[in-house]
């Protein structure tokens, strides 16, 4: 979806880079500017409204069966571990959590769906504790969004922490990437 959503920028002069499948900051600013020309919101998100001035159908991209709130299930729990995990970070680092758990579900040593790697066994605090069941905030699900549509800040990292709240030793044993607020992304 991602790359029909580039090829229809490229087509129309708004992005200049290759259409990748990968929903990064060019694809980001193309998004952007193409809605600030068509008079939508310049968010960045491709929602319905862009999806319908791009003469994309939107249904094929749902993700699944729908909540209450009218967001798939998929992206519905992704922002939930945002909000619950990321809330008061700078919004690249709400973006990052989201991608760091889009990146387990494709990595061999989590499961490979998104309510497997949330659930797994230990792997978020915010589950044990039911942070994980509060409503995410408008900002939780567009960064939830963001992930999902390909945008990884984090350029593939499995983990992330927070070096004044962990007590885990063995996370310091991984690889840090990249520093985003008060997270630290590692492989």
């Amino acid at each position: 979806m991602v790359r029909q959503v580039q090829r229809k920028l490229q087509k129309w002069g708004y992005l200049k880079g290759a259409a990748d499948g990968v929903f990064g900051q060019d694809t980001y600013e193309a998004v952007v500017h193409f809605q600030r020309k068509n008079g939508l919101t310049a968010d960045g998100v491709v929602g319905d409204a862009t999806f319908a001035a791009l003469g994309i159908n939107a249904a094929s991209s749902s993700g699944g069966a729908s909540t209450s709130t009218g967001r798939s299930k998929n992206l519905d729990l992704l922002a939930r571990l945002v909000y619950a995990e990321a809330r008061g970070e700078p919004y690249l680092g709400q973006v990052a959590v989201a991608a760091v758990v889009l990146n387990r579900v494709e990595h061999a040593s989590f499961p490979n769906t998104i309510s497997g790697v949330i659930y797994q066994s230990g792997a978020f605090d915010v589950v044990a504790d039911g942070q994980i069941n509060m409503e995410p905030d408008a900002q939780a699900v567009r960064a939830a969004q963001d992930a999902m549509n390909g945008w990884d800040p984090t350029g593939g990292c499995i983990y992330y922490y927070n070096p004044a709240r962990t007590t885990s030793s063995w996370i310091y044993s991984r690889t840090v990437m990249t520093v985003i607020g008060k997270h630290y992304f590692a492989i």
